[in-house]
């Protein structure tokens, strides 16, 4: 009679499969799996959020500006450093004039904007790569919140009693006051002249002027420091204001295109400067 040979149990087989399923499925995880690298470099290897952040912009942009630009560029680094946390912008303020001077002697810049267009001309050409106006500005006239000299119009600077302050005859604002004041036939009793339209407007602040030629831009970013009186637009100077490009790496278009683009246009114009 023929004999069968039992059958093995079937669950110490099933239970070797599971260990030995579960020891492969460990191995490979401990021994493909990427590791973050020490220093972030987004090289193979790097976190995602390493890599991430190595792919945005880097760098510093030194932006030289106007001084009727403090304000509106104040705020457009603050938005641009928010929205690129891997950018740094510097920014320096003065004027125009003073301005081309050091980017001619050598000043490190990579963005320069000026008051007006003829502050442009004496720039080193060979240093520009891409021209664009941004904005622009007109003149009005400062005075102490309480008006003392009961200045009311363009003709009261005439009066010998108003004590008229104007930026020097070498930077855009005095030009531009010099121009207008020439339209309407006035001579103002002018008892300084100062280095930019910044420290022209103090002098109103401090109450040692009773009145200032400035921009409208410089009145609006005074708030109550200062009162306007606008200057009629037929003797009026308009300027148009370039945002000049000196560098090509991609945080200085970067800034630039945020400058030039819609949220960047309606930050300067917030500050009282027009549209280009």
């Amino acid at each position: 009679m023929s004999t069968t040979a039992p059958s093995r149990p079937r669950r110490p087989l099933a239970a070797g499969a599971a260990a030995a399923l579960a020891t492969l499925l460990l191995a490979a995880c401990g021994s493909t799996s990427p590791t973050s690298s020490a220093d972030g470099s987004g090289q193979p290897g790097s976190s995602g959020a390493s890599a991430a952040r190595s792919q945005g912009l880097q760098g510093t942009v030194t932006v030289l500006a106007a001084a009727s630009l403090t304000e509106s560029f104040d705020q457009l680094k603050k938005d641009f450093e928010a929205a690129n946390p891997g950018v740094t912008v510097e920014t320096s303020y003065g004027s125009s004039s003073t301005l081309v001077q050091q980017v001619n002697n050598g000043a490190p810049a990579q963005v320069i904007a000026l008051a007006g267009t003829a502050a442009a001309e004496p720039l080193d050409k060979s240093l520009v790569k891409d021209t664009k106006n941004f904005a622009t500005n007109v003149l009005e006239i400062a005075v102490p919140p309480s008006n003392p000299a009961g200045v009311a119009s363009i003709n009261d600077l005439a009066k010998p009693s108003v004590k008229v302050v104007l930026c020097a005859d070498t930077v855009p604002c005095g030009k531009a006051a010099q121009t207008t004041l020439t339209k309407a036939g006035i001579t103002p009793n002018v008892v300084s002249k100062e280095v930019d339209v910044k420290a022209t407007l103090a002098k109103v602040k401090l109450g040692e002027a009773d009145a200032a030629v400035v921009y409208h831009s410089d009145v609006v970013a005074a708030k109550d420091a200062v009162k306007g009186v606008e200057i009629p637009a037929d003797v009026n100077s308009r300027l148009s204001y370039p945002v000049i490009t000196l560098a090509d790496d991609a945080a200085t278009k970067a800034f630039v295109a945020y400058a030039l683009g819609a949220k960047g246009l309606a930050t300067v114009q917030s500050f009282g400067l027009g549209a280009p």
